[in-house]
C-alpha cells in the first residue's frame, strides 16, 4: 500500500498498554485511515463509523457483531465492521493493519 497526498498525525494512538498502537492519515478529500500494529492478545474495540480493516501482515481471529463465531483473517485479507458495534480480536501474530472509515 502507498499512499500519496496525506496528513499524517504526528501524535499517535496507543490502546491497551502499548499492545495496540496507530497513527492517523487524513486525506485530500477529508476521508480517514489509521495505520497501525497489535501484539499478540485479545482486544474488544467499539466502533463509531464502519470500518474497513485490512490485514497487512499477522493473523487474527475477529468476531463481529452478532455472530458467535470466531473467522480467521491473514496478511493480504479484510473484514468490515458495522458503525455503533463492538468486536472481539485474537491477535496470533505480530499483526500491521490498515483501518478505513467509512
Amino acid at each position: 500500500m502507498n499512499f500519496e497526498n496525506v496528513t499524517v498525525a504526528q501524535e499517535g494512538n496507543s490502546y491497551f498498554d502499548g499492545a495496540v498502537t496507530s497513527r492517523k492519515l487524513t486525506f485530500a478529500d477529508g476521508s480517514v485511515k489509521t495505520l497501525g500494529y497489535m501484539q499478540v492478545g485479545e482486544y474488544e474495540f467499539g466502533t463509531d463509523a464502519a470500518e474497513l480493516m485490512e490485514i497487512t501482515s499477522g493473523e487474527v481471529e475477529v468476531k463481529l457483531p452478532d455472530s458467535d463465531e470466531w473467522i480467521t483473517v491473514n496478511g493480504g485479507e479484510s473484514f468490515n465492521v458495522p458503525a455503533n458495534s463492538k468486536f472481539g480480536i485474537k491477535v496470533k501474530s505480530l499483526t500491521d493493519y490498515c483501518c478505513s472509515y467509512l
